[in-house]
């Protein structure tokens, strides 16, 4: 019975191990691209699509060649004036007399449902544009492992397995895996608790 008992105590170890080390991989190897609008105004919503199009656009075929984490943040920290001068003349073209801001930040996000597959809770690098008081609804993609990942299953888990993450990892932010998912949401949340931006 004692041998059965620490079987499972080292099965839960290591099962406890797995899941600390995918929660730093989501941490560690995605930048999420945030672009907060100015107020829930139906104009101001339709203003953060038209920023969002533009900065997505110039950014699209340099972020398609980079090829790590670390390469990605420090393409974007060089360029953040190119990537605020994009938004702010999408700004200018549209009327607006708002300014954008754009930062490389760590940042605490909820947990985020997608078509067909969810990012748990927890705190994550983003590129952050904020158009004005930034006090309207927000639109995300990842940056990197991917330029924006495709919303489809298999188009996720093609770049999901490109960045390394393992099988169980994919299938929990899939849905295949959903007591999985719970406990990484549920690390995310509490690293949210205290993160301190």
């Amino acid at each position: 019975m004692r041998r059965v008992g620490f079987c499972f105590l080292l099965a839960a170890l290591v099962w406890c191990g797995t899941l600390l080390a995918d929660r730093e991989l989501l941490n560690e190897e995605l930048i999420r691209l945030h672009v907060v609008a100015n107020s829930d105004s139906e104009e101001d919503q339709a203003i953060k699509l038209r920023v969002r199009d533009a900065v997505t656009e110039s950014l699209r075929e340099a972020m398609e060649d980079v090829a790590d984490v670390e390469e990605a943040k420090a393409y974007l920290q060089e360029n953040l004036p190119k990537i605020q001068k994009v938004a702010n003349d999408t700004l200018r073209s549209l009327g607006c007399t708002e300014e954008a801001v754009v930062t490389l930040c760590r940042q605490a996000f909820d947990t985020r449902y997608y078509d067909t597959f969810t990012l748990p809770a927890g705190v994550y690098d983003a590129l952050r544009i904020t158009i004005g008081a930034g006090e309207g609804q927000n639109w995300w993609c990842v940056v990197f492992p991917t330029f924006c990942i495709p919303a489809t299953t298999e188009g996720f888990e093609d770049v999901a397995a490109g960045a390394g993450f393992p099988d169980a990892l994919n299938e929990a932010l899939t849905g295949e895996q959903e007591v999985r998912f719970f406990f990484l949401d549920a690390l995310g949340k509490l690293e949210n608790l205290f993160f301190m931006e």
